[in-house]
């Protein structure tokens, strides 16, 4: 017999709508319209005209034949119009590439092919390598130009129109489309390839949605919060903070380079609250000399990823004015997914206590639903005891649908339930976790692998499948020795993002 809890309850349009970060900037616009949203250099824009921008370029895109499952590439630094195409490009039924500006012209080439995009925006500073590309790949995109004002430097138009113009052909009341389910794809994000070719990372509107109100919680972001861009948005779509800052009718700061001095007078001028950025952000806001710096308003947040950063740098940043937070994520999980979580009754432990537990990457963002180290061979939790080694692996909402076109590496990276991340970690007793030996390249800087088989990205010391056909207790001893061996042969560390 059916539960009356099953009969006559049907979804219908009044009580079901797919999840969508889109409907977080329709009601910034309704409900703050005349409140900042985007300020860059000489120019800023309201709720109203950010939102009026976004259904322009949303219009002119349909106009020009984009429709559901068709893909816009954009090779962009924090711009403005980077921002209105993470509302625009699913406005009009498309999948935003935000492709990695510091790439070579062979891997955008391949990026622009195996994503089939349709069109490209592309921006003048990166006009030398992306020339080349399209003139590599088969896929022949309409290219359009964006020439910021703010770029002095050289470089040359390869489109047939300018951003700008382009725009003004677009309607800003725009009906655009609400997806036709949660589940479809909203963004598309390339893994590093480090040994083979990259690897189509597919987002979709609920993982996104989800994953950007985590970031207002886990961040501790108020109403009308001002985001300073020092983190790269192309970098797993700015860990969603692109969508995040419309929830909450914030404001976002656009920084074209991480530069000192256009940080902290950005931060003094427009009262940036918060910013993340990888430990070298850090170093350069300590390390700048001091006709740059400039005393901060109040504290500002800083997220970070990566490695923790030393006692030390942390004691500086909290002197210089700065709230570090740890987060640990990959591209694979819309960036960060997990948080190193910290205690108030932690401040009374002693300075290297409090390391010990700054050096974890933490425990599960609210909106993932299971972050554990697990043995690969038996697919059994290790023992919470610190020491056991196992991979991290991650199941929930705020992991990718799976990888563009490579059915059988999606179906290795989600064997047995769960999201392998070729990262090798230890649980502790409180159920924080830590890694303990990290890939040797990152999209995410945290711990980013992109090859979900035995032939993974290649860690510090070793490989993953070598451990993989370990038990849980020959990998903690087996990696004991294995560091006293090797420590003096150590691999660089990820490549920091600036």
């Amino acid at each position: 017999m059916a539960s009356p809890y099953d009969t006559d309850l049907d979804r219908n349009p009044a009580n079901f709508q797919p999840l969508t970060p889109l409907s977080f900037l329709a009601r910034a616009a309704a409900v703050y319209p005349d409140h900042p949203a985007v300020m860059h250099g000489s120019r800023s824009f309201t709720y109203r005209e950010f939102y009026a921008r976004a259904r322009r370029l949303a219009s002119a895109l349909a106009r020009r034949g984009i429709k559901r499952g068709d893909t816009v590439a954009v090779v962009l630094a924090n711009t403005p119009a980077m921002l209105e195409a993470h509302y625009a490009v699913a406005m009009a039924g498309g999948v935003l590439n935000t492709i990695n500006t510091r790439l070579d012209a062979t891997i955008i080439a391949f990026t622009l092919d195996h994503g089939d995009a349709k069109v490209l925006i592309t921006d003048r500073e990166f006009s030398r390598v992306v020339k080349e590309a399209l003139a590599a790949c088969k896929n022949k995109p309409l290219v359009i130009d964006y020439d910021d004002p703010e770029f002095i430097g050289a470089g040359e138009r390869l489109g047939e129109i300018e951003y700008e113009d382009f725009l003004c052909g677009g309607d800003p009341n725009f009906v655009w489309l609400m997806p036709g389910d949660e589940w479809d794809a909203i963004s598309l994000n390339y893994t590093s390839g480090t040994t083979g070719d990259p690897k189509g990372v597919v987002y979709h509107h609920r993982g996104a949605y989800l994953l950007a109100m985590a970031n207002v919680i886990t961040c501790g972001m108020g109403k009308h919060p001002v985001y300073l861009w020092t983190l790269p948005m192309f970098h797993c779509n700015g860990w969603c903070f692109t969508w995040t800052l419309s929830v909450v009718a914030g404001t976002h700061v656009c920084l074209r380079a991480v530069r000192a001095p256009a940080m902290y007078d950005a931060i003094v001028t427009h009262k940036v609250t918060h910013l993340c950025g990888a430990p070298i952000v850090m170093s350069t806001l300590l390390n700048a000399p001091a006709h740059e710096k400039k005393p901060l308003p109040h504290v500002v947040q800083f997220a970070t990823a990566a490695a923790p950063p030393p006692e030390a740098v942390l004691a500086a940043m909290k002197a210089a004015g700065f709230n570090v937070t740890h987060l640990y994520g990959l591209t694979e999980t819309y960036g960060p997914a997990a948080i190193n979580d910290w205690h108030r009754e932690w401040e009374a432990l002693n300075s290297s206590d409090q390391a010990a537990r700054k050096a974890r990457q933490g425990v599960a963002y609210p909106v993932l639903e299971a972050l554990d180290v697990i043995d690969p061979e038996t697919m059994r939790a290790v023992p919470r005891d610190g020491e056991t080694l196992g991979e991290v692996m991650f199941r929930g909402n705020v992991v990718m649908k799976g990888y563009l076109k490579n059915k059988s590496a999606s179906a290795a990276a989600f064997a047995g339930g769960w999201f392998h991340s070729g990262d090798l970690g230890v649980m502790h007793p409180d159920g924080y976790i830590q890694l303990k030996i990290v890939p040797r390249t990152s999209s995410f800087p945290a711990a980013k692998t992109s090859l979900p088989s035995k032939s993974r990205t290649r860690c510090t010391n070793i490989r993953l499948s070598r451990w993989s056909r370990w038990s849980p207790s020959r990998m903690k001893n087996g990696a004991r020795r294995h560091a006293r061996s090797s420590s003096s042969s150590r691999a660089p560390p990820p490549a920091p993002m600036s």
